[in-house]
């Protein structure tokens, strides 16, 4: 099942808080012996059940709310993680965010606020495709970009320094702490692609008509500052991870194994939460007793029952 802690190791994956990580210190790749790929795409089809089965209760219980963060290098399986994974959702209560750049608009607020108002509400879940953390990973590698943001105070990339970003950091764990307070489940995952693997997805959407329109050029741009992001990914895990809202790194080489553990460490979460179907007052069962009876009473023809009729006909001689 996906909460059998032989195995998903999620201990291996979780970012304790506050504590400084290195991406190399953690796995691309699926590194045990107990699963295989045929094994794990059956697991996490028996998974899918039963998180629709836990979202249903979710929605019904209006408690909580839960946002879902996915962010990754190209080509890292983000999209792939929200079709296999959140399939057997009710779409009805689960709504999927893809952030790309700012628009103006969007320019005009805070940079926070575009991702505030694509929040969840009671009952749903939110699935961010990369997320409010581009503000302190693609910004961290390009600063100039900030400059749009027409910050008071900050007219040059000399302003955007280390004091800069703890301050970003710290509006982030304030963010997600106030949203932690007033119901939200958080589970943020970091979907961790090797260099040589993104290489190998790339030429795949080169080589591959049906998937040539997923390749741009600006993703080989943005692949030759690969150390650079790997240094903006473990400061902002670092410096955000929290218990109410752990980052999780997920070895993402064996697309067939990051879907698997993405989706058990959704079923653990689920499954700290004390959510149920509403409980129904003995008057209430009343009322459906009566609602059955009524129900029952009535003919398929959608004519009056004989009982009915009868009375009414009783009624009009008085």
């Amino acid at each position: 099942m996906l909460t059998d802690e032989k195995l998903i190791d999620l201990k291996a994956m979780v970012v304790k808080p506050r504590k400084k990580i290195k991406l190399s210190n953690y796995s691309t790749k699926y590194v045990g012996k107990a699963l295989n790929k045929t094994e794990s795409e059956l697991l996490l089809e028996a998974g899918r059940k039963h998180l629709a089965e836990v979202q249903d209760k979710l929605y019904a219980h209006n408690k909580y709310a839960v946002l879902i963060v996915l962010q990754a290098m190209d080509a890292a399986g983000k999209d792939g993680a929200v079709k296999h994974i959140m399939s057997g959702f009710n779409p009805l209560g689960v709504k999927v965010h893809s952030f790309k750049a700012p628009t103006p608009r969007e320019l005009d607020h805070d940079f926070l606020w575009r991702h505030t108002v694509a929040l969840p509400g009671r009952g749903e879940i939110a699935i961010h495709n990369r997320s409010h953390y581009e503000n302190v990973l693609v910004t961290k590698v390009h600063p100039e970009w900030i400059l749009n943001e027409n910050i008071p105070g900050v007219d040059s990339t000399k302003k955007i320094d280390n004091k800069f970003w703890e301050q970003r950091y710290k509006q982030f764990r304030r963010f997600e702490k106030n949203l932690s307070d007033y119901g939200s489940i958080i589970m943020k995952f970091f979907l961790l692609v090797s260099k040589k693997e993104q290489k190998k997805r790339f030429l795949e959407r080169i080589d591959d008509p049906g998937k040539n329109w997923k390749f741009s050029l600006s993703d080989l741009k943005e692949r030759a500052f690969w150390d650079d992001y790997q240094g903006a990914y473990a400061e902002a895990l670092s410096a955000t991870s929290a218990e109410h809202a752990p980052w999780f790194v997920i070895p993402a080489d064996d697309k067939w194994y990051a879907r698997l553990a993405i989706a058990s460490v959704i079923a653990r979460q689920f499954e700290k939460l004390d959510i149920g179907y509403p409980t129904v007052t003995p008057a209430q069962k009343e009322q459906l007793q009566k609602a059955k009876l009524k129900l029952m009473a009535e003919e398929e023809n959608g004519k009056e029952p004989k009982e009915a009729k009868s009375k009414k006909r009783s009624a009009r001689k008085k």
